[in-house]
This record gives structure tokens, sequence and C-alpha cells, in this order.
């Protein structure tokens, strides 16, 4: 990976953990410097307590992307810290229990569709405004899709839909950034393993009704697919981008 002479500002949310962690750690040996963000106060400390044990600069801002007040807290830290911000990853997120949706509770829809939907969006906002306004203007904003932004599993309504959300988002703001110099793009995920998808090698419901363990993949190499997205220039862009475990039942899945 390419080390910038001139540090950039990355913001990473859903940093405590999982893709968020691994990402903000390879954006951090690449020579960014990283806001953490995230609902859990304690692991954005820790790793930004860690980056700095390596001379690397992070800022741990606990934040709720659902509540458009610490969104905006969020932002007028990094603006007042750094007065610009060059990258995004939004990859906070959350899924719902595997049921018949006529047996999901509709707090459990309403929270995945506040988190993985109006979270990305008021975060995608807020940085698409300092983007612009900021001298000199731009920058690239990383939306974390899913395989589900692509085909469902079974049960999964809420969690393919805020997926599937996520793609027009990303294709919106690819669109409307260009005359301010913002490039969107879209990271699609299958099977990294992580704290939350241990479980996976264990047994998956299949779409013909069995359960069966499905292969994994390190997520570090997820990291690394954002770290390249993000190298990139902003007359250059990954547009969409699947990394998954060759093996998983996607490409015929059904």
């Amino acid at each position: 990976m390419n080390v910038t002479s001139t540090p950039k500002i990355a913001l990473v949310t859903g940093a405590g953990s999982g893709v968020g962690r691994l990402t903000a750690l390879g954006l951090l040996d690449d020579g960014w410097t990283v806001v953490l963000a995230g609902r859990r106060a304690d692991p954005l400390q820790t790793l930004a307590a860690e980056a700095a044990t390596r001379g690397q600069k992070a800022l741990a801002v606990p934040t709720d992307v659902t509540d458009p007040d610490s969104v905006q807290a969020l932002f007028g830290t990094i603006e007042r810290e750094y007065g610009r911000l060059d990258m995004l990853f939004n990859n906070a997120g959350v899924n719902a229990p595997a049921v018949p949706m006529d047996e999901l509770p509709l707090d459990k829809w309403f929270a995945t569709i506040n988190t993985n939907v109006t979270g990305v969006y008021l975060c995608a906002r807020a940085a698409f405004g300092l983007m612009r306004r900021q001298s000199p203007q731009g920058g690239r904003i990383i939306n974390n899709g899913s395989i589900s932004a692509h085909t469902p599993r079974p049960f999964t309504a809420p969690y393919t839909a805020s997926k599937h959300a996520v793609t027009g988002l990303t294709k919106a703001l690819a669109l409307d950034g260009r005359a301010f110099n913002i490039v969107a793009g879209q990271i699609d995920i299958g099977n990294a393993l992580t704290e939350l998808s241990e479980r996976m090698k264990r047994g998956v419901l299949q779409a013909n009704g069995t359960t069966a363990p499905e292969p994994m993949m390190d997520a570090v190499h997820v990291a690394n697919a954002v770290r390249h997205m993000a190298s990139l220039p902003l007359d250059a862009n990954v547009l969409t981008m699947t990394v998954m475990a060759a093996n998983m039942p996607f490409v015929g899945r059904g």
C-alpha cells in the first residue's frame, strides 16, 4: 500500500470491531489520520491508544449513527480538529433475527433500517457537505454493502432491503458528487470471518431449507480492499466491488 506524504483524514464508522477495526488499522498503516466512530467508547479508545503507541494518529469519537445530533457532533469535531475529511468508510451496520417476516418484531425492522439506511445517509450527507465546503474540494465515500445487496438469504427481508437501499444511495452519491469532486463506491462483502459471523461456520439456513456450514475468509481481505479503494486518486473510482469467500453459496445461490 502507498503511504501518503501528507496525512489525509479518514472516518471509519463501526470502528470498534470486525471489518471496521481492521480497516482502521490498515488505513493507519497507510499513513492516514483516522477518526474512529462507534457506539461503544471503550474499544474505540483502546484502538486509538494502540495507534498512539505506534506513532499513528487516531481520534475516538463515540457516535450513534442513527441520531442526527450525534452525527452532527461527530462531523463538527472532525471539522474543528482537522478542517477537512478526505474519506468516509460508512461501515456501521446491524442485522435482524432470521425469522419469517410476520414473526419479526417491528422494532427489529426499524433498528435495521435506522442503522443500515438512515445511519449511512446521515453520515454520507454530513461528509458530502464537508467535502463540498472544504478546500481543496472533494473526497471519497465508501459504503459497506453486502452480498445481500444483490440477493437475499432466507428470512432476511430487513437486512436485504437495507442493503439494496445502500446500493441506490451509493449510485446517487456517485452521480451527485461529480460537480464537487466527490466520488462514491461500495464494497459488498460475503462471509468475512468476524466475531459476529463466526456462527456461519457451524451452519446457516440455505435456500432449500437445509442448514449447512459455509466457507469463510479472513476479514483482513476486506480491509485491504477498502484500503485499495481509498488509495485511488479522485479521478478514479471503484463503484462496486464484491469481496467474498471463494466457495460460499452466492454464485448459484437458490
